[in-house]
């Protein structure tokens, strides 16, 4: 089994407002495991993207606040960390590609220097530098003629000594290697004309090629885990599907685990190893994404998948699932999700429905399973 890159236990994140404690994580358990993709889908407002404030630590105080639970990277607990550890983590081991570029890529300053920021932040670039000139050496030692292919050969074993405590590089030096990482950065995100992308403004490009300098920030420093909050809701679709296709390719490429933040199924079909379906701050379902969509299981859950249009049978309206997403200072008692609910019970208004294993890499909050497991026990 691959290693657990994430795991979330019973987060609970409130905002302290003066209407009241906003719950808008009540409980929330998580995995994401190595080279895996987790989709997290639901309504606005169930509390998709406060899950990724509340794993990046950015979650703003006041009013928010992390009042419960643990968030397990590779075995730390980030609760715990000081503001020092986090930011050292954030961006490099865990990075986010936010839903709208223009909101957070910085307008005054080039794709160069945004991109170069990153790597000068968190990456030590002394040995990469010393590996440059040894390299530039080794390419004149070819052509070099008998006197000096000695001397030459001395400065390389000089400069592989030197791998052992590399000097301090010079601002402009350590610069100059960044940008250089920021142009290979921008083709591996497939920029067209990268060399010319990094000294321009985030105003001369388009809105697909933003959000390709953002995730190019985001993989500078090959993080662990990336985390896609509606990463692509602002784009048009054809650019959508090139950069649900590159994320594809570049977790393949660089084993890196994904967390995808959406409301739209299509790209969790077509992305997801796994699913998590979220209500009004808690994770109502968690399966792998075959078999979420073919054997739904929690009432709300088939509720969202009858509201895709069908493409082969004939519709006069769209479903939807009636009722509102409830008021998060003042929850449902019971199950959150029961004033909406088809097949309600009593149960469902007294008690909270804990999460149950119905099948394999199946999982349900729901008393109608509840009530069945126990059903099948008892005729034991």
């Amino acid at each position: 089994m691959s290693e657990t890159v994430l795991e979330v236990r019973d987060l609970k994140t409130y905002f302290y407002t003066y209407a009241g404690v906003v719950k808008a994580l009540d409980g929330v358990n998580l995995t994401v495991r190595e080279g895996e993709t987790l989709g997290l889908v639901g309504e606005t407002g169930c509390g998709k993207s406060v899950t990724s404030l509340s794993v990046m630590r950015l979650v703003p105080n006041p009013p928010g606040r992390i009042v419960g639970g643990e968030i397990l990277f590779k075995g730390q607990d980030l609760l715990k960390m000081s503001d020092e550890e986090i930011r050292k983590i954030r961006g490099n081991k865990i990075a986010m590609i936010f839903q709208d570029p223009m909101t957070y890529i910085n307008p005054v300053m080039t794709i160069g220097d945004q991109v170069s920021e990153v790597i000068l932040l968190h990456q030590d670039l002394r040995k990469e530098a010393l590996q440059m000139k040894i390299e530039h050496l080794k390419t004149r030692l070819q052509s070099a003629s008998a006197d000096t292919q000695k001397e030459v050969e001395k400065e390389i074993e000089a400069l592989q000594l030197e791998m052992k405590d590399p000097p301090k590089l010079q601002t402009r030096e350590a610069r100059r290697i960044a940008i250089t990482k920021a142009i290979d950065l921008l083709r591996l995100v497939r920029m067209p004309y990268p060399e010319k992308i990094v000294s321009q403004y985030p105003h001369e490009l388009s809105g697909g090629m933003r959000q390709r300098a953002i995730i190019a920030m985001a993989l500078a420093c090959n993080p662990s885990l990336l985390i896609a909050d509606e990463a692509t809701t602002s784009l048009d679709v054809t650019i959508q599907a090139q950069i649900l296709a590159l994320l594809s390719d570049l977790k393949r490429s660089l084993r890196t685990s994904i967390m995808v933040i959406t409301h739209d199924l299509g790209i969790v079909a077509e992305m997801c190893d796994k699913v998590a379906v979220m209500y009004a701050g808690v994770v109502a379902e968690y399966a792998n994404t075959k078999s979420l969509f073919k054997n739904p299981l929690h009432p709300y859950t088939k509720g969202l998948l009858r509201t895709i249009p069908s493409l082969t049978k004939e519709q006069d309206r769209l479903e939807a699932i009636e009722g509102m997403v409830p008021n998060l200072i003042y929850p449902p008692e019971g199950c959150r999700f029961h004033p909406r609910c088809r097949n309600v019970m009593d149960v469902c208004r007294r008690e909270r429905p804990e999460m149950i294993t119905v099948e394999e890499d199946h999982q349900v909050a729901c008393h109608l399973y509840a009530t069945r497991e126990s059903q099948r026990e008892a005729s034991r």
